[in-house]
């Protein structure tokens, strides 16, 4: 398969979205075979966690892949890459809400609740990272570009830099064992920003050399 034939596929939206859909078919079906750990909610929560920060990285691997290959057929599937990062964010809280802490079996506890919300740091770091990707979910159309104008809608979907930072933080802070693959991530996050400051400085060195002398 070359370029060409990955181009098409990626052109066919729909199977973008089958292929992200994957994981949660995944954890679906361990569920339903009993094949999760001793604690299956947990679980649940952890690997919709991994996958929205993962679907993140994705997302913002998008420019850079696109900058050193001279592809631009990969902007096509980014979209979608972000507005799935954000389902699986949405799903990891919900489980965290609805069964981890018992809001749908109606026991939960305000007095824990309240502590994990205020003073467990890496939930605060995990939901300020989710918070930031619902404007970036709400304005992920055509109609909002046209709204905002290009380079405001720009500006505002850099909050997904933030967003995953904050991520890879919450990752780093919630384990309590090995940290290595919440350094690895924080290793892949860093990369893609330092390839951006590159990337960025190589762009206005053209514009600082070309500009007239001052008088």
């Amino acid at each position: 398969m070359d370029a060409r034939d990955v181009r098409r596929l990626v052109e066919r939206k729909w199977l973008v979205f089958a292929l992200a859909l994957v994981p949660a078919l995944l954890i679906a079906v361990d569920a339903w075979r009993g094949h999760l750990s001793a604690d299956p909610i947990k679980e649940v929560e952890h690997r919709t966690g991994d996958w929205t920060l993962r679907f993140l990285l994705l997302t913002l691997a998008i420019s850079p892949l696109v900058g050193s290959s001279g592809w631009n057929w990969p902007r096509r599937a980014r979209r979608m890459l972000g507005l799935f990062a954000f389902f699986y964010g949405v799903t990891h809280l919900t489980i965290y809400f609805g069964l981890d802490q018992g809001w749908i079996f109606g026991t939960i506890d305000l007095q824990d609740l309240k502590k994990d919300l205020f003073e467990r740091k890496y939930i605060i770091a995990g939901m300020s990272a989710l918070l930031l990707m619902l404007p970036l979910a709400v304005t992920s159309n055509d109609a909002s570009v046209r709204r905002l104008g290009g380079d405001r809608w720009r500006l505002l979907h850099r909050l997904a830099y933030v967003s995953a930072a904050l991520g890879v933080l919450h990752y780093y802070w919630l384990v309590k064992a090995s940290h290595a693959r919440p350094l690895t991530y924080a290793a892949i996050f860093a990369l893609l920003m330092a390839w951006r400051a590159w990337h960025f400085a190589r762009r206005r060195v053209p514009a600082v050399s070309a500009a007239p002398p001052a008088p």
